[in-house]
């Protein structure tokens, strides 16, 4: 597959999941029950991706009201032990990292702006000047600490975005990785929107044949059926142009 997984992905020998979610824009006055914000309605496709196949293991269509959070139990059910997820801070639930955590399931992610952390142990400095701390840290401020998870890896790092260093803050429950591969990692939930990006420009989901949740619903799921159809007989004929010219 392209994208560049192989540098990563099937260095690790194991699965790579990506969990995001993408909106589909809708006309208010026409589908009221998507009301998203002030004059606007959207639903959401929710996506669990393989990063080592580039397909979609597990997706839910729905409104776009509630929060992405709401929706990670789900996105996550079907994980085994040792696989590895990432997902972003939207998707943070402490109460559900920490089931993940039971299962043996490894995960990366974004630490919110708010969250409330004491260090609990400096980890050694890394050789790599990128890396500008790496501690393990307890939750604090939290009611049902017996839930969450007990330790925390914080991984502080300076990462180019858009051309610009940015200061990022990275949470895994990996204590054995290094910190660069943890940013790594985090680097390769870029494919998701790649993958996003592919099946708007492909499928075209802008008009739809219903405004019914379930026709929206179905559409969208009709959509994901067809890019996956589509994606397999790519694999299976060896293509090695884009994916979006196999599909005109």
């Amino acid at each position: 597959m392209r994208h560049g997984k192989k540098t990563l992905a099937w260095r690790f020998r194991r699965a790579i999941q990506i969990v995001d979610a993408t909106t589909i824009q809708l006309v208010a006055n026409c589908i009221p029950w998507a009301k998203h914000r002030r004059r606007k309605a959207a639903a959401k496709c929710h996506l669990r991706l393989d990063l080592l196949s580039f397909l979609p293991r597990f997706a839910i269509v729905d409104t776009a009201g509630e929060h992405d959070s709401v929706r990670a139990p789900e996105l996550c059910a079907g994980l085994h032990e040792g696989e590895i997820v990432i997902f972003d801070k939207a998707y943070v639930h402490f109460a559900h990292l920490g089931t993940l955590m039971d299962r043996g399931v490894f995960w990366v992610t974004r630490a919110k702006d708010n969250l409330r952390m004491k260090v609990k142990q400096r980890l050694p400095a890394h050789a790599d000047p990128r890396i500008l701390r790496d501690d393990l840290v307890v939750l604090q401020g939290v009611k049902t600490a017996k839930d969450y998870p007990p330790l925390v890896r914080r991984v502080t790092a300076q990462v180019e975005v858009d051309g610009k260093q940015r200061v990022m803050v990275f949470l895994t429950n990996n204590l054995a990785w290094s910190p660069v591969t943890v940013c790594d990692l985090y680097r390769c939930r870029w494919q998701i929107e790649i993958f996003f990006k592919q099946l708007k420009q492909t499928v075209q989901l802008v008009d739809f044949l219903g405004n019914s949740a379930n026709a929206v619903k179905w559409q969208g799921w009709t959509a994901l059926l067809g890019h996956l159809l589509l994606r397999f007989l790519a694999w299976r004929n060896t293509w090695t142009q884009s994916f979006t010219r196999r599909f005109t």
